[in-house]
Formats: structure tokens, sequence, C-alpha cells
């Protein structure tokens, strides 16, 4: 029995993280908006209402299916390293990793850009109508969600000591706010009203305005006032010292977001169309193409067949992930060799009857891989709140089943428009707040790495591989299907793939696919500092069949039960037969929502 409804409506969906950015989304819907406005309102409410998660200076690969050309895009909205982001400078600092706090960590800012690029070309809002819920709920304030005041209750030291700028926005007198409480951010409202100023003064057409936006942020005074910080500024991070930021202004004046063609691949008869590997995103369609030479509907779903297969599969695919998978405006990522029916008929072949020890990555094209040494457990640091910094994820470390967590925002609209988007980074947990702005930088830089030669080594200019990995789907004739994502840091494209497969292979709708019991594997390695690698286990949700248990143990598997409903917010939109739209929202975490119209 399903918790929540399958929602089907005849003019508009969305669904996202939070119930007020969904609302917000749907409310451009009943000023004439489409798909597109309505995503980027609630990205932008987002912004404002999940601030433990995201933030403006946040990265989004935001993906579209314009139904006027019958195309998918990807606006890339992840920002590169600044210049002067090299591996000998953190050398020279005495470093072997990227900190996951602090300032040393912080790219150019993308989703701004690529949310207002994309508005500039697909919605028909102005920016003011798009951006007016955001500044509401910035300036009037939002209640604070309960995660959110339990990672503000742990870090008020740090707030009170340190990062000043934050805990003036976030903390009560000095203290940390109840889960639930009303909190504004009246500097983040200002810097939406400016931005909506200037782009006004800049003239009456609408296109002209979301380039204003643009110019504004990266080259106006946004731009100055993170240029004055991070030349400035030193804060304390991960290290347990106090660094200085590479990020400057002219870092953001030579960026703007591109818009790039997906990588796509079919799956059963769909067109199934991801990020490119600058993202996790292929490593998605690297487990469809695995998995499509096995019968799984033929199979017990969550049996423990099933379970196994996809872990295999997964397994193989992330070991490709973490050997080849990188920037591709700067490196050779051989991605049709790895997505080739040829190597994968070779892939497949290694998956048996008994659990693979580890990850295995492949040789594609004769290619050797290499995979950096992970970097030794931190040792413990005092004050306690300081192990928080060491740990580049915005949670509370070792608190939850789910260490690792963003946001997602899908929307579809009757003409047949489709947005996905996993909006993260920029949280308040491991960057200060830029005086001023009310939003703090991103630390996304914390997955490159300091080792020369591998396809994600750290350079200037180039994009840090991201674990950001939203969906479109299309059926084979070319209509447009779904469009889904979910937080989760690295098991993102293992959570969606589960959704996915219960949807296609097992028939679920997509309510009941979102709802049904999820697992991954605990082989892959974090792409958050400090990359540990997790305990080689099975991870899923409480209430496996006993059956199912034995019989994974029966075949090598180690098993971990974590609480019922834990894993993964998977939101989705998209389109069914007559012409209407639906949404599906996950009930986990007690936040996620969906509407339709």
């Amino acid at each position: 029995m399903l918790s929540r409804p399958d929602l089907h409506g005849t003019y508009g969906a969305v669904s996202s993280t939070h119930w007020l950015a969904s609302a917000a989304g749907a409310a451009m819907f009943d000023r004439g908006g489409n798909a597109f406005d309505a995503a980027a309102a609630a990205a932008f409410v987002i912004q404002v209402v999940e601030p433990h998660v995201n933030g403006p200076a946040a990265e989004a690969p935001i993906m579209v299916h314009d139904a006027s050309s019958g195309e998918v895009s990807v606006y890339a909205g992840q920002g590169p390293m600044p210049r002067r982001a090299t591996i000998d400078a953190f050398r020279r600092l005495g470093l072997r990793y990227v900190p996951g706090s602090g300032l040393l960590a912080a790219c150019v800012p993308g989703a701004f850009g690529a949310w207002m690029t994309m508005l500039q070309h697909h919605g028909r809002l102005r920016l003011a109508e798009v951006l007016e819920p955001a500044i509401g709920y910035a300036e009037r304030g939002f209640p604070l969600l309960p995660k959110a005041a339990e990672i503000i209750g742990v870090l008020a030291p740090l707030f009170r000591e340190e990062w000043t700028e934050t805990g003036r926005i976030y903390l009560d007198r000095g203290a940390a706010p109840r889960a639930g409480a009303l909190v504004r951010n009246p500097d983040l409202a200002a810097t939406f009203s400016r931005i909506v100023q200037e782009a006004t003064a800049a003239g009456r057409g609408r296109e002209t305005q979301f380039e204003a936006a643009v110019d504004t942020f990266y080259e106006g005074f946004v731009a100055e006032a993170i240029d004055a910080f991070t030349s400035s500024a030193e804060a304390l991070d991960a290290t347990g010292k106090r660094h200085r930021g590479l990020l400057r202004g002219d870092d953001l004046a030579a960026w703007r977001p591109t818009i790039e063609a997906p990588v796509t691949a079919g799956y059963r008869g769909h067109i199934v169309h991801k990020p490119g590997p600058w993202t996790q995103g292929p490593v998605f369609l690297q487990q469809l193409a695995l998995l499509e030479g096995f019968d799984l509907a033929a199979l017990r779903h969550l049996g423990p067949e099933h379970i196994h297969t996809v872990v295999e599969a997964a397994k193989l695919a992330f070991g490709d992930r973490e050997a080849w998978y990188g920037d591709p405006d700067h490196v050779d990522v051989p991605l049709s060799d790895l997505l080739s029916a040829g190597y994968t008929r070779e892939r497949r072949a290694l998956i048996g009857d008994h659990a693979a020890a580890g990850l295995r990555p492949g040789s594609p094209g004769g290619r050797t891989p290499w995979l950096p040494p992970l970097p030794d457990e931190p040792s413990p640091l005092e004050p306690a709140w300081l192990n928080q910094l060491a740990h580049g994820i915005p949670a509370v470390v070792g608190r939850t089943s789910q260490n690792r967590d963003t946001t997602c925002v899908s929307a579809s609209d009757r003409d047949g428009n489709m947005v996905v988007a996993t909006q993260s980074g920029g949280w308040f947990s491991s960057s200060p707040i830029v005086p001023g702005l009310g939003f703090a930088l991103g630390t996304r830089g914390q997955m490159a790495w300091l080792a020369e030669g591998h396809p994600n080594s750290l350079a200037p200019g180039k994009r840090p591989r991201t674990t950001l990995s939203p969906t479109i789907v299309r059926a084979g004739s070319g209509e447009p299907l779904l469009a889904f994502g979910t937080p989760g840091g690295d098991q993102q494209d293992q959570w969606t793939l589960n959704f996915f497969v219960n949807h296609v292979d097992f028939g679920m709708t997509p309510q009941a696919a979102v709802e049904a019991m999820t697992f991954h594997t605990g082989h892959v390695p974090s792409s958050f500092t400090p990359r540990q690698t997790p305990p080689p286990v099975v991870v899923v949700e409480e209430g496996l069949p006993s059956e199912t248990v034995e019989g994974l143990r029966r075949r090598g598997h180690e098993l971990r039960q974590v609480a019922a409903h834990s894993l993964g917010k998977v939101c989705a939109t998209g389109h069914s037969e007559g012409g209407q739209v639906f949404a599906a929202a996950s009930p986990r975490g007690e936040q996620a929502y969906a509407i339709v119209r």
C-alpha cells in the first residue's frame, strides 16, 4: 500500500526535496509559466530553505527536454577550480588532499548562471516573478528543518568563535535555534532583490534581464564581495588551521555556463540521458548496459538474485567511474569504449554467482586503469566539533544512516517540457558565509585528486568530477517520459537506478517505485574528503525477507540493514498516456513533496 497517492494532472507537475519549493514551483504554472519557470523557482526556494545542503553558490547539472525541438540538453552548472588552484599550491601548504571545508575548495559558483541561462532560453516569466518566492522566504522567514537545526547545534561553537558571519544569521543570540523555528536571512533577500533591480534596470526584455542577472552575479557586486572576502579572510578549515581562499573575481568574470549534449544510451526500448563524465552520470548508463543482459523482470523483486545482480553490476560500473571519469574538456575520457557493446559483454561476463571482493575497473580500448591511493582516516581533532569539518559532507557525521545529502527538483508541463536538476553545494556547514551576501561558497573542489595523471586530478579551470546526477528518459519514439533524481552523494546513481528498474522491469507506478525498499553497495569510495572507503557491505533498508538475507549471504555478501525509509529521496515528474503529467516524491525524510496541476 502506498503512503502517498499516484498524482496525475493535465497542466504541470513539480516534485522536489522540500514542500515549500514544490509549492513555489507549482505557483509558476498559475502565473502562466512553464516547467522551466517552475523548476527554477523551486530551486531558488530550496537555496533558502535547505541552507545546510545548498545555497546560491551551489553546483547544479540541469537537464532539460525542450518539447518545441524535441532535444535534451544539459546546462552545466558546475564551475571550475580557480586559476590559482594547482597541485603545487596545495602541496606547498603541506596538504595531500583538498580540504572538504573552508575556502580552499571553492570553485566558481555554477548553479546561478546555469538557472539564469536556462530561463533566458526556455522560460516565459520574468526574473522578478521567478525569484519572488525565494526572496519572500529569506526576508520573512522559513521553518528550520530538523536536520539543519541538528547541524547548527553541533557547529554552534564554530559559528560563534570562527565563522561569525554564519553565526550572525543562523544563531539566535548565540544559541542554536530549535527545529521548526522561523529563520530569516535578510542578507540573502537583499542579494536576490538587488540582482532583480539591476537586471530590471538593464532593459525591458526578459532575455536582456536574465543576461544582465548573470553579469551582475559574475562581474558585479556579488563577484566583488566574493573577491574581497577570499582575498583577505583566513578561515578555519578541515586541517584545523586557517587558510585564505584561491577563488577571485577574475575567475567568476571569465566563466559562463555551457550547454552540452547529454550522454545517451538505450534500455529496454527507452532512451536514457545523463550529463557527461564531469559528473558520475554515465555510471548509470554503464549499469543499465550491464543489466540489459539479464532478465530482471523474471526475478523475484528484492529476491537474492535481483539484489546480487544489481550490486555486482554497480561494482563494475563504479570501478570505471573511479578510474576513468573526469572533465572531458581537459582529459580524454574513453566514454565510447566504456559504453560499447563489446566492452559491456566483457564486463558482464565478470558477474558470477558469488560476490566480487571489490571494485574492478576495466581497460577500455586497452588502456591501463589507475586508482590513486586513498588517504588515511584523519586523526581526531579537538574540540569535537572540528571533526565535523574534517568530513566534507553536509551532515552530522555518524548520526544518521544516510550521511550524504543534497537537493533535487523536477518539473514537467502539458506541452511536453521536462526539467530536472540535482543542486548541491554552498552549504553553511562547510564554508563561512560571505559578508553581505548571505550565502557560503561551495567546496566541490574537494572531489579533485592531488595526484598527477588521473582524469580527476586537480587543475586550474577544470571541473572536479561531481556526484550530482539527474536523469531524463524518453520513449524509443522520442516522447518525454521521466525526469528524476535524488539526494545521496555517491549513492545517487544506485538509488535512482533501483527506482528506474522498479518502474521499467518490475512494472511499478512511479510513486510505488519511489516508495519501494531500496539498497546499495558500500564498495564505492566516497568522493568527499577524506575519501574513505566504507565497509564492503550491501546496505539495505530493514524489512528484507529472511530468505533473501540468507540467499545473499550464501553468495558471499555481507549485509547491513539500516532504518526503513532512510536511503534516498527520489523526486520524479513526467508524462503518462493521454497527455497527462504525473509527479512522485519519496516519503523518506518526511520533506520531499510532489504537486500537480
